[in-house]
């Protein structure tokens, strides 16, 4: 950390999603502290509808098993040529079977308010969404602030059946994330982000 006056500023422009990850596996206090912090998201009604699994590895292959025949279904069904669905397939397997430590973020609606009507209840689900983003963004600040490398894959959201068989979870909790972890390997150089083009993506009314 730099002496600069707004060190989170500093974090945030300093996370890079890093995809060449080493090992070992983070230690188990290591991973506690990061979803700790993930913990502290503002959420709505002062809920905490978050839910974080570390995956080891006897659950990985069964894990990319069934994710892999779910999504060799939609691309099939995409009519991709068969090399591209097998090469797809096959990077998604490494990342999930060959991350360091690989963590699954969830969705639950516990304590969302219950509408019978699908235009606010869409919207309260809305809420969840919004704060799991910002309970993701903080531990993915936190790792990169303490030295680890790390991104995030959001495939679980289209496998989300599969994800939970593979990992016996509840039915009621809804895969959303996971977040890949491990150590930058030693010729990882930060790539040069662009600058925000906020005469594009930002505008007054």
């Amino acid at each position: 950390m730099t002496d600069h006056p707004h060190p989170i500023e500093d974090a945030i422009r300093a996370r890079r999603s890093v995809r060449g990850l080493d090992g070992p596996p983070l230690a188990a206090e290591e991973v506690e502290a990061l979803v700790a912090l993930a913990l502290t998201a503002p959420a709505p009604h002062h809920t905490r509808p978050w839910r974080f699994v570390e995956i080891g590895a006897a659950r990985r292959e069964v894990l990319a098993d069934a994710m892999g025949s779910a999504w060799r279904r939609d691309l099939e069904a995409d009519a991709l040529p068969s090399k591209t669905v097998d090469r797809a397939l096959a990077r998604s397997r490494a990342r999930i079977t060959g991350a360091p430590t690989l963590l699954l973020g969830c969705l639950v609606a516990d304590g969302l308010n219950r509408y019978t009507d699908e235009r606010r209840w869409r919207a309260e689900w809305g809420l969840a969404q919004h704060s799991f983003g910002a309970a993701l963004q903080n531990l993915l600040l936190a790792a990169s602030a303490r030295g680890f490398a790390a991104y995030w894959i959001s495939a679980p959201l289209y496998a989300p059946d599969e994800v939970r068989g593979a990992l016996d979870l509840d039915a009621t909790w809804e895969p959303q994330a996971f977040v890949a972890l491990g150590r930058p390997k030693g010729d990882y150089r930060p790539f040069d982000r662009p600058a925000p083009d906020l005469g594009t993506e930002f505008t007054r009314r």
